[in-house]
């Protein structure tokens, strides 16, 4: 065989007794590939090598065909040994039945000795056995003696004892030999279709004969005859059956690992507090099915808003997905002491004010603050989360947060409302219930935060607060005026009416919350906001939830750390500690956290990097794993649409929050036919690698409240960079939307301008068919394009070859008016056709709101 240029897999794997998978994965494993299929050749060297490594099996293959060979001859030897015995006719033919019968059941010589082993318990009778048997095969007269004599000592003892112990014991052997015979058969169904016939024969004969009562087989003997049977199974008639096992087993094994490849992509690695735009990238779903789902759920989230472990599982859940959080590990080394009571002391509430935008929250904080806060801000509007405590006349401090209420400062009144004890919520009382006064009011809702509403502008002559508690109580939201449970107290802001007794209401509300807090420990909280100072480097603006913070304490913020060298209050007046419940604006943190991110003080400057170092790590991954590549799919739908138009654009602002916000809005501006693309976005000044980055990927560079460096400035004009720089969102928003409504192709609109009916036509030589025509509408413009229609059919859309009145070329011809027309490049015109004048107008495309 071994002789043969190219060899069938399937004759090797008879060969060798070995598997299709084993052969292909050992032919791979020494370099070559080949298909898994039965039919496939190998070539004399593939061969070799199989030779080589399963020459054991080969050896061991034969060996087992031989012993089959062996043992079907000796099988044969007994059936023509049991025929010659049956022929001889004797009277006690008990004895010589038994051991042929045993012979024939047993099977070769190990049943043999088997059985020997056994006969010691009546070793006369085993003796007599042996005789008779060797005596038979040299003469039958001997043999025959042999057995009278034998016969007769054993029924001397055997009738004396023995009838009735014979009956009780060929009892039981029936019942036994009926269930093992039952147990025998299933087993040897394919031994007794392949082999011998004789068995089922004379089955019935053997019965008659009386019968040794036969053990229990042994564990060899069942070993034994399992492996006869599986021998005989490898035959040429069951290869194909093997095959097709085979086949079955490895399409299982494939199938099974597709199933685990397709489960492994449904769990997600994430970081806690990630945004629902990188969510909805890994699970390649649309951010706003991600936001529909959380609203589902009584959650508000924007595209950027960052929700946590909670919420991500049970919208992750929602999409049949599983998050595997991977900061876990690093949250744990973070361990918080637990305060007991008597360490636990009265802080100031945190009262955070919300509202619509100039509804007047800002100036109540500068009545308060008696200080001008929104000559400060651009445009007149807030633009920051802007933290200020507060101590009035009767000794007691607040702390206020204030939102902005512009509708792109979604998040940042969200991560108000999380870091709060108490929401105002400011209504101006000549307005009405405005979207983001509603926003932030489901804000405190689900941050399950005490509400308290300041109804603004009562010195105003058209003010109506009753109106605004109407429209309170129609969202159930009932004022203790109108017999609710939520205070409300009608103030000017500009003139300071009712601002005290508004105080007065919300420390009310802060002591049945009885707020506590331990400032004897390492202190933690959030960060409000982060900026990068030009002389001082990055500012973090932290709120104080629990302990003191101290000049020279290492703090943990985000993914950044750094050692206290200064802090600052909201006046920018420089303090050395900062208690619970308090503002405060920290220098030497080697970056700019983002907002929201909870910080911790820790004891060990080695440990806070490493943690630091930690979550940097995560983050980048993170960014990895979010990071949109465009997809065959993606390419079939710009395909689709025709004029794809992508703009990028890198975002750089003076603190996160505002960052936050415009790259918010700016992603909502996206629509089917052009995408913006946020590829880079920072705290800080516009520098040199912003301009490169630009340059390479196409991309305008947007500042808010930042300016590029001198030398950014120089290679952005070199670079034919676009650096557009704004102080108010409003502009912002308002020009990028005009960009991309100038990048909107154009929509082509048709403008019928006339029709008219064909009385006759013309043939002319030369020239091709005139049709005689009638105004029936408008007017038909020799520039137009027009329509031949044929009983209600468009038959062709071409445009005008001549249009002509009395042997005049005429550039329109009005409605009542006959005229020539002839089409070009077409000529197939029927009396009673129709044509349709029109004209293809571009229409300037706008932004769905």
């Amino acid at each position: 065989m071994s002789e043969v240029n190219k060899i069938r897999l399937n004759k090797v794997i008879r060969e060798f007794n070995i598997s299709l998978e084993r052969v292909v994965e050992f032919l791979s494993s020494k370099g070559h590939e080949i298909e898994a299929r039965p039919t496939t050749k190998i070539s004399q060297a593939q061969y070799d090598l199989l030779l080589a490594e399963f020459s054991s099996d080969r050896t061991s293959r034969v060996e087992s065909h031989d012993l089959i060979e062996e043992k079907q001859k000796e099988k044969e030897e007994l059936r023509i040994k049991f025929e010659q015995e049956k022929e001889e006719k004797t009277k006690s033919g008990t004895i010589t039945s038994r051991s042929s019968f045993h012979q024939f059941k047993k099977v070769g010589e190990i049943n043999l000795e088997k059985k020997k082993e056994e006969k010691p318990k009546n070793p006369i009778v085993n003796n007599e056995k042996i005789q008779p048997s060797a005596e038979i095969e040299d003469s039958n007269t001997e043999g025959k003696k042999s057995k009278i004599q034998t016969k007769y000592e054993k029924l001397s003892g055997l009738k004396k004892t023995g009838e009735k112990i014979d009956l009780e014991k060929f009892k039981k052997p029936e019942s036994e030999d009926e269930s093992s015979k039952s147990k025998r058969k299933r087993r040897r169904i394919a031994k007794d279709v392949v082999g011998q016939k004789d068995t089922s024969k004379n089955t019935s004969e053997r019965q008659k004969r009386s019968k040794v009562t036969s053990a229990s087989p042994s564990d060899d003997e069942v070993q034994k005859q399992i492996k006869e049977t599986l021998e005989k199974l490898q035959t040429s008639k069951s290869k194909a059956a093997k095959y097709r096992k085979e086949k079955r087993d490895t399409h299982k094994k494939r199938f099974e690992e597709e199933e685990q490849v397709e489960a492994d992509k449904k769990i997600i690695q994430v970081t806690e507090f990630i945004t629902v735009g990188e969510v909805a990238t890994m699970m390649e779903v649309s951010g706003n099915d991600i936001i529909s789902a959380c609203m589902s759920l009584g959650i508000m989230v924007t595209m950027n808003q960052r929700l946590d472990a909670e919420t991500l599982s049970v919208v992750a859940d929602e999409f049949g997905y599983e998050v595997d959080f991977v900061t876990a590990e690093i949250e744990e080394s973070i361990q918080e002491t637990s305060d007991s009571p008597e360490d636990l002391l009265p802080r100031p509430p945190i009262v955070t004010v919300m509202g619509h935008v100039d509804h007047g929250k800002t100036s109540l904080l500068d009545y308060i603050r008696k200080e001008n806060v929104i000559a400060g801000e651009s445009g007149g509007i807030t633009q920051h989360i802007g933290a200020y405590n507060v101590k009035l006349k009767n000794g007691n401090k607040i702390t206020f947060l204030d939102t902005p209420g512009h509708e792109a400062f979604t998040a940042m009144r969200a991560r108000g409302t999380q870091l709060t004890d108490i929401v105002v919520i400011v209504i101006a009382a000549d307005d009405d219930i405005m979207p983001q006064t509603k926003e932030a009011i489901s804000h405190a809702q689900a941050a399950n935060v005490p509400i308290v509403f300041a109804i603004n502008k009562i010195d105003r002559d058209v003010a109506n607060p009753d109106k605004i508690k109407e429209k309170l109580s129609g969202m159930n939201l009932l004022v203790e005026d109108w017999g609710g449970k939520i205070q409300s107290h009608d103030i000017s802001a500009l003139k300071g009416t009712g601002v005290d007794e508004l105080m007065e209401k919300i420390l009310l509300e802060a002591e049945m919350l009885e707020l506590k807090a331990n400032p004897n420990k390492f202190s933690n909280g959030s960060v409000i906001e982060a900026r990068l100072d030009k002389g001082k480097g990055y500012i973090s603006t932290l709120l104080i939830q629990a302990g003191t913070l101290k000049i020279g304490d290492y703090v943990l913020a985000g993914q950044y750390s750094g050692k206290v060298r200064a802090l600052y209050d909201e006046r920018g007046s420089q303090i050395k500690t900062a208690g619970p419940s308090m503002p405060v604006s920290v220098l030497g943190l080697d970056g700019a956290p983002q907002a929201g991110d909870k910080f911790n003080v820790f004891n060990d400057e080695k440990e806070a990097k490493q943690i630091a170092a930690k979550r940097t790590q995560l983050v980048r991954e993170q960014s990895v794993r979010t990071q949109k590549h465009i997809t065959l799919d993606e390419i079939g739908r710009r395909i689709a649409i025709g004029d794809f138009k992508e703009l990028n654009i890198i975002l750089k602002g003076d603190v996160d929050g505002s960052v936050e916000a415009l790259s918010d809005s700016f992603q909502k501006l996206s629509s089917d036919e052009i995408h913006v693309n946020i590829v880079h976005k920072a705290v800080g000044a516009i520098t040199e690698s912003d301009i490169l980055l630009a340059s390479a990927s196409e991309a305008i560079v947007i500042g808010f409240n930042v300016r590029p460096t001198g030398n950014a400035r120089t290679i952005a004009d070199k670079e034919e960079v676009d650096i557009r720089n704004y102080s108010i969102i409003y502009d912002a928003i308002n020009d990028l939307k005009d960009a991309i409504e100038g990048m909107l192709s154009p929509e082509l609109r048709e403008e019928v301008t006339g029709s008219a009916e064909i009385r006759e036509t013309f043939k002319i030589s030369k020239v091709g068919t005139i049709a005689g025509c009638m105004v029936m509408n408008g007017k038909i413009l020799r520039k137009s394009k027009v329509r031949l229609i044929r009983e209600g059919i468009v038959i062709t859309t071409t445009e005008l070859a001549s249009l002509k009145r009395f042997q005049d070329d005429v550039k329109e011809v009005s409605k009542g008016y006959d005229c020539g027309i002839q089409l070009k490049n077409y000529n197939d015109i029927k009396i009673g056709d129709s044509l349709e004048c029109f004209n293809e107008l571009k229409v300037k495309k706008t932004l769905k709101k």
